[in-house]
């Protein structure tokens, strides 16, 4: 909802989310493979794009067949959250090593 002389914010754009994501993705040193992202050779990160949202999954730990958090991103709030998420996993994993 929006107060007068406030701009609503775009509209969530799949497209867009994942091009910045992957940006993002990227800058935090992941390495892209086709849909995925990798952890020295292991995927830990995979986008697939529909008509109005962006699937997302996230390794639960880094493996050659890692176990799934499956996510739906929305908004660009799920998408700041995700953002977050792997931000988190990727420090936990850099402390198990």
């Amino acid at each position: 909802m929006t107060t007068p002389g406030s701009v609503a914010p775009p509209p969530f754009s799949p497209v867009d989310a994942a091009l910045q994501i992957k940006r993002s993705l990227r800058d935090l040193k992941l390495t892209e493979r086709g849909n995925g992202f990798e952890l020295r050779g292991k995927r830990v990160v995979e986008l697939d794009i529909d008509d109005n949202s962006l699937q997302a999954r996230i390794a639960r730990k880094p493996a050659l067949t890692p176990e799934w958090d499956r996510l739906v991103l929305h908004s660009t709030t799920d998408q700041r959250k995700f953002n977050d998420e792997v931000k988190k996993r990727l420090a936990r994993w850099a402390e198990t090593d």
